[in-house]
């Protein structure tokens, strides 16, 4: 069996720049608390990338977008403390401070050897996948976005895998690009994971989101990686493929929801047998003074309570032993 984790969006921006990355003091892998050995039981670890990492550029429309993201370089210890083998980058924030920014994060991250999907130099290299080779197989991630229209990349532009869609699915010419994009990863991978920072911040996944998701795999991916969405939403089974709609968020220094719970989330632990993923086990964690940490019983018991509901509205039993979620795709 080989394991793969992944997490909700992670923004080492801000606050937790400030004074955790900044801070000589902190060891890195302080950031991921008890959660860390948990991660590093796996094959490999994925992240939503919620940040640029860069000391470079300049605030991208400052008067007009409310929120700027941006780690310094050393952030990269972090990640790797963590044992990150791959970041996605579509999403509205990788270029919070200018192409200049984001062309430095991708030198950063390929001398630290972290691949990368989803933004690139050019509109072939954002939509390429980044591809690991693991012990039972090559694992591809293909990662979209349908934030900031204007840093779509083109073949002269930096630039995000940027898509429309609706309750048809996808638009053209995006259904046509993915359709390629997604062929292409089949072709080096025996496992495709599509990665989405879609849809608004709070609120159950719409139709347009379902019918995103739906498309994507009967396109070919194995499995449907959601996020933006500040909090966990419901997990879908679709023609035996799973579908997270959104994994919430894992590290930042928002403002928390008393009702929402937007510092609760999961670290999501995919189990592959005989090639597919069988099974999705859910870890309970909670952000807490700028990191994450396990999740206690209090709040263990709030995501039980709200997962089982959300998976329900899919048809979806989530069954709980210890706390923690497990899934069986089928």
């Amino acid at each position: 069996m080989m394991r793969i984790a992944l997490t909700g969006d992670v923004m080492l921006g801000r606050l937790v720049d400030q004074y955790v990355v900044q801070n000589r003091s902190v060891r890195p892998e302080a950031l991921w608390g008890d959660v860390l050995p948990i991660m590093l039981t796996a094959d490999c670890r994925l992240a939503n990338l919620e940040c640029v990492i860069s000391d470079r550029g300049e605030e991208w429309h400052p008067t007009t977008k409310a929120f700027h993201f941006r780690a310094r370089p050393r952030a990269i210890e972090f990640l790797q403390a963590a044992k990150i083998n791959g970041v996605t980058l579509a999403n509205n924030h990788v270029l919070d401070y200018s192409p200049a920014a984001l062309l430095d994060c991708f030198t950063l991250l390929d001398q630290a050897g972290i691949k990368r999907a989803g933004a690139g130099p050019t509109m072939e290299e954002a939509r390429a996948a980044l591809v690991l080779d693991l012990p039972e197989g090559l694992v591809a991630v293909v990662a979209l976005t349908d934030n900031e229209p204007d840093w779509e990349a083109t073949g002269t532009k930096p630039g995000v895998n940027y898509v429309e869609y609706a309750e048809c699915g996808l638009k053209e010419p995006y259904r046509s690009q993915l359709t390629q994009a997604l062929l292409s990863a089949r072709r080096l991978a025996d496992l495709v994971i599509v990665s989405a920072h879609v849809g608004p911040n709070w609120g159950a996944p719409s139709k347009d989101i379902q019918a995103l998701a739906h498309d994507l795999i009967d396109m070919g991916a194995d499995l449907y990686w959601g996020h933006s969405n500040h909090t966990p939403q419901g997990i879908e089974l679709y023609k035996g493929k799973a579908i997270l709609y959104s994994t919430g968020d894992f590290i930042d220094d928002y403002m928390i929801d008393k009702d929402e719970r937007n510092d609760l989330s999961f670290l999501f632990m995919l189990e592959v047998e005989e090639g597919r993923i069988a099974r999705v086990r859910l870890h309970p964690t909670c952000i807490e003074d700028l990191g994450v940490r396990l999740a206690n019983e209090q709040e263990s018991s709030f995501l039980e309570k709200s997962m089982n509901m959300k998976c329900e509205t899919f048809g979806v039993k989530i069954a709980f032993e210890n706390h923690v979620g497990i899934v069986t795709v089928k």
